[in-house]
This record gives C-alpha cells, structure tokens and sequence, in this order.
C-alpha cells in the first residue's frame, strides 16, 4: 500500500515538473523566408543566438562527400568584417562560446554570450549568412583541419568507422550510405566554385532557422533581427528528389577489416522508418529497454551474468529519411558469432512474442521523463531543441508535445515495433574484424 502511494506521488510530481518545464516560445517568419524562433528566459543574463541550415550530408553528390561538414569548419574563416583568425578571438573577448555540429540531415551554429552581447550574436550570424569570405587560402587550410579530424575521430580511432560499415551496409541507394565526415580525396578534387555553388544552393534565408534564447527583450530582439536578416536575399527553393530504397526481405552479411582493433565486434543493423514516425519513437524505446544502463536486458544476461560480452548495446538512430536500428557486441573470450546472435535474438523473440513486465514498462517511461526534462535544462540546450524540432520535426512545439507520444507508447507497441522491424530476413549482418597482418 505504501509502495503504490510512492508510485502515484511519484507519477504527480512528475507530471508537474512536465507542466513546470514547459517551453514558451514565439516564431515567425521574415520576408526573406528566414524562419524565426524566440524563447524568452530572464533568470539567467546569458541569451544563445543559434542558426540551423537544413542542409546535411545527404544533400551533396556523387563523389564530393563532405561538403555539408567541410561548410562547418569553413564558415569560421571570416567576413569583410571579421578578420581571418578573429571570429574565436571576438567571441573569448566578449564573454561567450560557441561551436558548431554538423549531421546527415543539418548544420548548426551557435553563440552563448552574456545578454548585453545579444546584438554582438546576431551580428555574427547574419555576417556569416550573408557574406562568408570563401577563397582558395580558407579551403586549404580547413582541408587540413577535417583531415586532421579525421585521422583522429575516425581512421586512428578503434571501431572509428563502424558507422561506415553500417552506411554501406544498409544504404545502396540514399546518399545516407555517405558518411558525414566524407571522403578525402573527394574533398581534395573539389574546386572552389564547387563550394561557392554549394553555399549559393543552402545557405539562403529560406533554408535557415534563427533561434534566440535566454535573457532578451522581445521588441528590440525582433527589431535587430529585422535589421540584420531581413536584408539578406531570398534563395532559390531548397528541393530534394533523393531516391528510395528498396525493402531489405533477405539477410545478408558482410565483412568490414579495421587495423586499430584486436577485438572484432559483430552488427546486427535494420532499417527502420525516418524519425517523423510514432514507430520510430517505439523503437527509441526499445533500444533503450534491451540496452540502457547496466540493469538492461542485454547488459545483465550478456555481460554481467553470461559473460559472453565484454560490451553490448541496442542503438536507435533517428534521422530524417530513414533511421537506423543496431546491436552491436564485442565477444569475450571464445564467445562465437553465432553465439552472440542466439542470445540477442532470443531477446528480440520475446519481445515479439511476450509483453514486457508492468515494472520494467515504467522504469522505461520514468527514463524518458528524466531524458526530456534534461534535454532542456540550459539555454543552449532549449535553443538546440527548438531548432531541430522545427528543421526537422516540423513541428517547433514538439519540445512540448513529443514526450506525449512517448507516455502514449503503450507494452503492446513495443511488441508491434518488434515484429514488424526486427526480423532476421530484414537486416544486415556486419562482422567488423581486425584487419590481418
């Protein structure tokens, strides 16, 4: 009795603290067809200025991979006011920080500063959009930099291209089959009016969402926004054509070699629906019950009470055309392949077959409350939310709303989900193995 009277405190108080945590927000659109977002909070004096261009890397073509994250690292060069080398320099001296992150779907660039510096952040930005010094001197030198990056996030580092293993593996068609980063020599042959074109087609006011959050007067905000975004010229139409990809119906296997690894790791990856779905937000879900924490299904019957994996781990990766659903283990000791696979797909059979406990369906939920109330704890985080739910969610109040759909999930979608995606005829095998010396 005690124990259910906790619960059901429990279940209010954290029903007010949704309530509690709710977004404002206010957004509209500039002639230009800039799209704009306002999220005012004066308890803190910081205020983010954030841009987000729907452009990622599955808007590039053939052979020149790597434009959208290349764009990332180039549009930090400068402007005719803003010297080579000082754009860090303004942003350290005024108090701020910022960064930018690029995805297959998006680019996004942000500033926080103290809110005095408001108009110092939408500067910047509107200095970026509208006239980015783009010359053969910053494409050499940021060439450099993302091979560096490269080298170090990727080539060097072990299981550094696992997501490529699975790209090629699930992708034949959609330019998803790229990675983010892209291919070296692509960047190499690219020639500047390549760039210049690319900027020309995505960075344009009709494909940007400004955000602005934290510590600001609404009146005078809209009315540095006017003054600094209105001017800049509308683009050309932003339109996708990319192509579909036919069903996987037969298991297939294939085999990536890595030099960095003494360990191989074996995938078994899917290709689910684009993160728009409900289903893709059931499999969010099951992702997180097979593989969340170390009291997780997979965690405790492989690695902790079997010992058959030295790690285990069921990824579900949202993105806007297609996502991606993935187990991936490393084997300890002599534990076969095939082996592993037995035992994770027992697992998937029993979800497909049998409801998953009352206690383990809540203990699920109450991650997603805690994930949704986090992700919006700071400002930068709210600005970054309310960018991605509008480029991509098409829907800005989704920070809001979308935790009603997860709360809406009920025992049997997950059992739904299961059998619908997670089949053996509809995945790809990856045996990620040491490359022989």
């Amino acid at each position: 009795m005690i124990k259910k009277s906790f619960s059901a405190f429990g279940l209010l108080l954290l029903g007010v603290l949704s309530q509690a945590q709710e977004i404002k927000f206010e957004e509209y659109d500039l002639p230009n067809g800039m799209h704009v977002i306002l999220h005012q909070d004066n308890k803190a004096p910081v205020v983010t200025t954030a841009v987000m261009y729907h452009v990622g890397a599955k808007d590039e073509i053939a052979n020149r991979t790597g434009f959208a994250h290349f764009f990332e690292h180039l549009l930090f060069e400068g402007t005719p006011n803003i010297k080579r080398g000082e754009w860090m320099k303004i942003v350290g001296a005024n108090g701020g920080s910022n960064n930018a992150n690029t995805t297959d779907d998006r680019t996004y660039y942000y500033e926080t500063f103290p809110s005095n510096n408001l108009q110092l952040g939408l500067w910047m930005e509107s200095e970026r959009l509208r006239h980015p010094v783009i010359n053969q001197i910053g494409v050499d030198t940021q060439n450099e930099v993302v091979k560096e990056e490269k080298r170090m996030r990727v080539d060097n580092q072990p299981y550094g291209n696992i997501m490529k293993a699975i790209k090629t593996g699930l992708f034949k068609k959609h330019p998803y089959k790229n990675t983010t980063i892209g291919e070296m020599e692509d960047l190499d042959s690219a020639k500047l009016d390549e760039f210049l074109t690319f900027f020309k087609k995505y960075y344009v006011p009709n494909n940007a969402t400004l955000v602005v959050a934290g510590d600001f007067n609404t009146a005078e905000t809209k009315k540095l926004i006017d003054a600094y975004f209105a001017g800049i010229p509308k683009g050309a139409p932003v339109v996708r054509n990319l192509p579909k990809e036919d069903p996987i119906t037969q298991e297939t296997v294939m085999t990536y070699t890595d030099p960095n690894i003494q360990l191989p790791a074996y995938l078994y990856t899917y290709r689910t629906p684009g993160d728009k779905t409900r289903d893709s937000k059931v499999l969010d879900m099951i992702s997180s019950y097979l593989s969340n924490g170390k009291s997780s299904v997979l965690y405790k019957k492989l690695v902790d009470e079997d010992k058959k994996a030295l790690q285990v781990q069921a990824i579900n990766l949202g993105q806007e055309d297609y996502s991606v659903f993935a187990f991936f283990a490393i084997p300890m000791g002599n534990t076969t392949e095939a082996a592993l696979r037995a035992d994770i797909d027992a697992e998937v059979k029993k979800l497909q077959t049998t409801l998953i406990s009352e206690e383990d369906f809540q203990k699920l939920q109450n991650q997603f409350e805690n994930r949704f109330v986090n992700a919006n704890s700071s400002i930068q985080g709210i600005a970054s939310s309310l960018a991605t739910y509008h480029v991509l969610g098409g829907d800005t109040n989704l920070i809001n709303k979308e935790i009603e759909i997860y709360r809406n999930i009920t025992r049997e979608d997950l059992r739904e989900a299961a059998k619908k995606y997670l089949n053996s005829n509809q995945r790809v095998i990856i045996n990620y193995l040491p490359e022989k010396k």
